[in-house]
């Protein structure tokens, strides 16, 4: 048994106590011992012990086990994580397994053997560190989810916007599914982080997943989970992220670019409402508010070449269409005046504004990134400033509103004729594969997709350098 525990015996046989004393101390850091139950409040508020040994009766007499069920009772109410193990004569066990109906972990019949004291009292320590390690993962979990509910950053008065607003009121304390349509960097994870905040599941997690960077061979892992063993290099079990979401909300994204098969088995999922992990054959029920989106335009979501249509109708009980930035702008000047207060505190510039000029040229570009493109530029500007004011260039706002004509793809760099001895030029790589990017997403209003067939790199390799450029 741990030495480093404390155990607590209530008893009024004086010598019960003492032969507990003399027991235990040998085994553990420290034994405390009461003959009056109605100082247990106060033991139970000075000290957190590992273990309490209580017995069934005290008043002269007294054999019903009422004042040990009572004072039971009182202990779980002042601790709920504590572990009890009634003591009780040997003709009164039905009345200890009475006990343990209202909560005592286990029993101890007197006259007792040291050896079943020790034992049983060895397994009760051990479930009061897993109590409190449950209890402490629990308030763990529920700060970090409180920590992750920012608060929204749905910006904009726009008629549109004032409709996306509505169907969100209306459908989050439901638990019906949303597909969220609209193009890169409009804001459909906002919005489903929106539709979380607002439902009866804001308590419980809320999980995305970008399936657009999850290569085919990874997605049943990724989302389904797998057990030891389950395949090469899978030396331990991994939870999924369905399972990881349960009882809260899992989001979707890149929904439209998984491919059919796997589109199957998502489906299969969500109809039987149970997950398999891999290399498991036991089936775990699954309790989630699914939420999904994609930047595939909806016809193409109607194609059954391209998308189950069982699998749409799963998911769009509800559907919510966000308009581009350019659909809304009367709303990009509050939008960027957001994000200059945000980072301004970010990056401590507090004295930081726009020029009316900037301000001008904000609203009028047509932001092919959406309110992504915006934000990555505001706080680029803000981090790059050495004035009190930001300007159209510091924005890096095309003057004549149109991105640069660059190659098309990563591999037409070897076609561009340059003089390495030309006075000026820059033979920065990074500088020029970032610029190549870039230009790609701009081109292609930040679809994924179709950016990355351009330069002809991967989906996957794009988000890195995405990542890798801030881009």
């Amino acid at each position: 048994m741990p030495e480093d525990h404390k155990i607590l015996v209530i008893d009024d046989d004086q010598d019960i106590l003492l032969a507990a004393k003399l027991l235990l101390k040998r085994h553990v850091e420290a034994v405390d011992i009461c003959n009056r139950p109605e100082q247990l409040p106060k033991l139970l508020g000075a000290t957190q012990y590992d273990a309490v040994l209580l017995d069934m009766n005290f008043s002269p007499g007294e054999s019903s086990g009422q004042e040990g069920l009572y004072w039971l009772q009182e202990v779980l109410a002042l601790d709920p994580d504590a572990v009890v193990v009634m003591i009780t004569a040997h003709s009164a066990v039905e009345l200890a397994v009475e006990a343990m109906k209202y909560g005592a972990t286990d029993f101890i019949a007197k006259p007792w053997q040291n050896e079943k004291v020790l034992a049983t009292l060895s397994a009760a320590i051990k479930l009061r560190h897993s109590r409190r390690e449950a209890t402490q993962l629990r308030q763990s979990n529920a700060a970090l989810i409180e920590a992750n509910q920012p608060q929204s950053d749905m910006i904009g008065e726009s008629p549109h916007m004032q409709q996306v607003k509505r169907v969100i009121e209306r459908a989050a304390p439901t638990d019906a599914n949303v597909l969220i349509l609209g193009e890169n960097g409009t804001g459909k994870e906002l919005v489903a982080r929106e539709l979380h905040q607002q439902s009866q599941r804001r308590d419980k997690a809320f999980v995305a997943v970008d399936l657009g960077a999850v290569s085919e061979n990874l997605f049943e892992s990724e989302l389904f989970g797998h057990a030891k063993g389950a395949f090469t290099g899978a030396d331990k079990a991994r939870v999924g992220r369905l399972l990881a979401a349960n009882g809260g909300t899992l989001f979707l994204d890149e929904i439209g670019n998984i491919p059919l098969h796997l589109q199957a088995k998502l489906l299969t999922v969500l109809e039987q409402r149970q997950v398999t992990p891999l290399g498991s054959n036991k089936h775990q029920p699954l309790d989630i508010r699914l939420v999904a989106a994609t930047n595939v335009q909806r016809d193409q979501l109607a194609d059954e070449r391209l998308f189950r249509q069982d699998l749409l109708y799963r998911l769009n009980t509800v559907e919510i269409t966000l308009p581009a930035l350019r659909e809304r702008a009367d709303d990009i000047v509050l939008i960027a005046q957001h994000y200059l207060q945000l980072h301004k505190r970010k990056y401590q510039k507090p004295d930081l504004e726009f020029s009316s000029q900037a301000l001008d040229d904000i609203a009028a570009y047509e932001w092919p990134g959406n309110v992504r493109a915006l934000r990555h530029a505001v706080e680029r500007a803000v981090i790059l400033s050495d004035g009190p004011c930001l300007h159209s260039s510091d924005l890096q706002i095309p003057s004549n509103h149109s991105a640069p004509s660059i190659p098309e793809t990563l591999s037409d760099i070897d076609s561009i004729s340059v003089n390495p001895n030309a006075p000026g030029v820059d033979l920065d790589l990074e500088k020029a594969e970032r610029e190549l990017v870039s230009t790609a997403l701009h081109r292609h209003n930040f679809n994924i997709s179709q950016a990355a067939k351009a330069l002809g790199i991967t989906r996957a390799s794009l988000y890195r350098r995405m990542e890798k450029y801030d881009l």
